[in-house]
């Protein structure tokens, strides 16, 4: 009973899967742009949940996807044209197979008429495939035996090979949810096939169970296709059928083709102990004792899916078994960096084993460190695939033609940040629709296409993840946001802003420059909370607005939640780690290389460039450090969006592997500051955001404008104790 419990739950797991890669197929189906390769894996997602569901009973669920099914066998036969109408029933079909999923999980039943009237319209579309009708009658009639004139021989002038197929299935591969005639279908769909069916095991009318199977067909095929593309059509039902797959040979088809037709049933077994020819492949039920039914059809849909292929082997794994395995990780790190603390004292030239050891310690504890993160990686794709229902579902409630352009999509980042980023990327993606795109009358008559376009993207930069919303709408209504803020007493009466300040204010709580309240926009509630999200993952987000050309909203994350490298520095008494992925060099400048500008900051000219320097004990009210940077150092950082800027610190003390803990769950916000951790010596340290030092720099010290106060609702600068 734990086995099957066990099934259960991969079965949903891989549904979920499925109905992803289903629903990603679905929304790039438009009319005159029917990729066939995309149309299979919808139709073999569908087709596995169905066959888990039947292998589990759940009925409902193996009902409405048989009719989900069906439709999708006619648009991949060509029976079906692909209309609009068409796919928004599919994608809510989809939702649809979703909610049955959920009821067989928590084990309650659908309510009456549940999903009664999508049911309808698939059978409507169904009912419109002119040649299904007739295509099922001609599977299941009896046909003369198969001779070498149609066939055409081994090996046709354009170079097609002839094979025959022997399909037996169990008789009780219906209750599965198989259905034979997709099979035989997708054999005529090779090229050119002749079936026939063979009636010789049917019963006598008395004993006839109507939910059993009694046929068997011998399809001859001529094909430029393989053997191995002829197996793929019954990797579905190999646990529930006997193939034989036999290549007619050169001297005598017709021999080949009565071979076959005369082989018995117990042949399968003879090709497996190597009496059968080479040319004759089987595959029988008895293939894996390891292969479930519920996980029938996986390896195709992997490939859709961005899973591993069955070349690399692949396990299951509880999150919390990792999260554990993490925290496990981390607290290695902090005892190795402890020891390495207590060990540093020790005389010079004694202990050298020792010392010797705990290098390879460290170095293995590093190793272990990175493979552990990559297990917890993920791409982003897994969050962009969401976005095109999105687009398509708002695109519609505002009358509106909208593209959606997505990159980077292998962009692997800490899972705990992939399941923060769906509601961020779904409020700015619904924010650039609703206020930055024009209506396509609006665009056409300012010059620009009628649809507009959203870009979706990510990339490393800097050791973080940057994910990038931009739209080629008419950007940000700087006089109308300001009007709104003053009106909402957000900003006071005359206050002169910059245009980075009032692009910031849409971010405020409870801002919104809609006129009216809709289900999209209006009630100012949305990019405030944006922002909220972004913050506690240790990120930031900025916009950037042209007028007339469009709106950047640039958000910025860090890869890991868990640990990182970084450089231990000293600012007077306190300690602060900066992330080695921002640091260029350490140096310390001449007098010569140092120049004022009046009223502004402090730059240094390195490597032929100038560089802004930033002092942290200015920033942050450290007593004691040192101010003067000729006494001190200068440490290089490379931001994010390409520059540099200069630190000045009292002194480097080393590099070392740290424990991010989270700066914000556990006391509240700083601004230059990304995170905490523990240091060998049992101290806390401050991780600090160089992006956020840089902000802090700009705005002398600290945040000191009206609007850029409200926005980020930064605290009093902090004194590090």
């Amino acid at each position: 009973m734990e086995d099957l419990q066990q099934f259960k739950q991969t079965y949903f797991e891989e549904s979920g899967e499925f109905l992803g890669v289903a629903e990603t197929g679905l929304l790039r189906l438009t009319p005159g742009n029917a990729d066939m390769e995309e149309i299979n894996a919808i139709f073999r997602a569908v087709h596995s949940i169905k066959g888990g569901g039947g292998a589990f009973g759940f009925s409902d669920l193996v009902a409405f996807a048989h009719e989900f099914e069906t439709v999708m066998d006619g648009v991949r036969n060509g029976t079906i044209a692909i209309t609009d109408e068409l796919v928004d029933t599919l994608i809510r079909s989809n939702d649809v197979l979703g909610q049955l999923l959920a009821h067989a999980r928590d084990g309650t039943r659908p309510p009456a008429g549940f999903a009664g009237q999508i049911v309808a319209s698939l059978k409507n579309f169904a009912a419109s495939a002119i040649q299904e009708d007739a295509d099922v009658e001609e599977l299941y009639a009896p046909s003369p035996a198969v001779t070498a004139a149609a066939t055409g021989g081994a090996t046709a002038a354009d170079g097609r090979r002839t094979y025959s197929v022997r399909f037996r299935p169990k008789a009780d591969l219906l209750l599965t949810g198989n259905d034979p005639t997709f099979m035989l279908r997708a054999l005529k769909a090779l090229g050119d096939a002749e079936i026939e069916c063979d009636i010789g095991g049917l019963p006598t009318l008395a004993h006839l169970e109507p939910e059993l199977i009694y046929l068997q067909w011998l399809v001859t095929v001529t094909t430029a296709k393989n053997t191995s593309d002829i197996q793929d059509i019954f990797e579905f039902v190999s646990d529930e059928s006997l193939v034989e797959i036999a290549e007619h040979s050169a001297e005598s088809p017709a021999s080949a083709a009565s071979k076959a037709e005369a082989k018995p049933p117990a042949a399968a077994a003879a090709s497996k102990a190597g009496a059968a020819p080479p040319a004759v492949y089987a595959t029988e039920a008895a293939a894996s004792a390891t292969a479930a039914k519920p996980t029938a059809g996986r390896s195709s849909a992997q490939s859709e899916g961005g899973h591993a292929n069955l070349g690399n082997h692949t396990i299951r794994v509880d999150l919390d078994k990792i999260d554990r395995l993490v925290n496990m990780v981390g607290e290695m790190v902090i005892t190795q960096a402890m020891v390495a603390e207590h060990v540093r004292d020790l005389p010079q030239g004694e202990f050298q084993e020792l010392l010797e050891g705990l290098e390879q310690l460290a170095q293995h504890t590093r190793e272990l460190r990175e493979s552990v993160m990559s297990i917890r990686a993920q791409p982003v794709g897994s969050v962009f695939s969401r976005m095109p229902r999105l687009v398509r579902e708002l695109a519609t409630a505002t009358g509106k033609d909208v593209s959606l352009v997505t990159s980077g999509e292998n962009t692997e980042v800490d899972k705990t940040v992939v399941e923060n980023l769906v509601d961020p990327l779904t409020h700015m993606i619904r924010n650039s629709i609703d206020h930055g795109l024009e209506s396509p009358d609006t665009r056409e008559a300012t010059g620009k296409p009628r649809t507009g376009t959203v870009h979706l993207s990510a990339a490393h930069r800097s050791g973080r993840i940057v994910i990038e919303v931009a739209d080629d709408g008419k950007g940000i209504d700087r006089p109308r946001v300001m009007q709104k803020a003053v009106e909402k007493g957000l900003v006071q009466a005359g206050a002169t802003l910059s245009d980075e300040e009032i692009d910031n204010l849409i971010f405020l709580p409870g801002f919104s420059t809609a006129d009216k309240i809709s289900n999209i926009s209006g009630r100012g509630v949305g990019m405030d909370v944006v922002r909220r999200n972004i913050t506690s993952l240790g990120g930031r987000i900025g916009v950037y607005s042209t007028p007339g050309q469009g709106s950047r909203f640039i958000l910025s994350l860090p890869l890991t939640l868990a640990v990182l490298d970084g450089m231990v520095i000293s600012v007077g008494a306190e300690r602060f780690v900066l992330p080695l992925t921002n640091i260029i060099e350490s140096l310390r400048p001449k007098i010569a290389d140092l120049h004022g500008l009046v009223n502004k900051c402090d730059v240094m000219m390195a490597r032929g460039e100038y560089i802004r320097l930033v002092y942290l004990h200015a920033l942050f009210g450290i007593p004691g450090a040192i101010t003067d940077a000729t006494k001190g150092l200068v440490v290089l950082v490379e931001t994010e969006d390409g520059g540099r800027l200069g630190l000045v610190v009292d002194e480097v003390l080393g590099q070392q592997q740290v424990v991010i803990k989270s700066l914000e769950s556990n006391y509240r916000r700083l601004d230059g500051v990304a995170a905490a951790t523990i240091l060998g010596d049992g101290r806390v340290a401050l991780i600090l955001d160089v992006a956020g030092l840089q902000e802090m720099s700009q705005h002398g010290g600290s945040a000191s404008s009206v609007a850029q106060r409200q926005v980020t609702a930064a605290s009093p600068q902090p004194h590090v104790m």
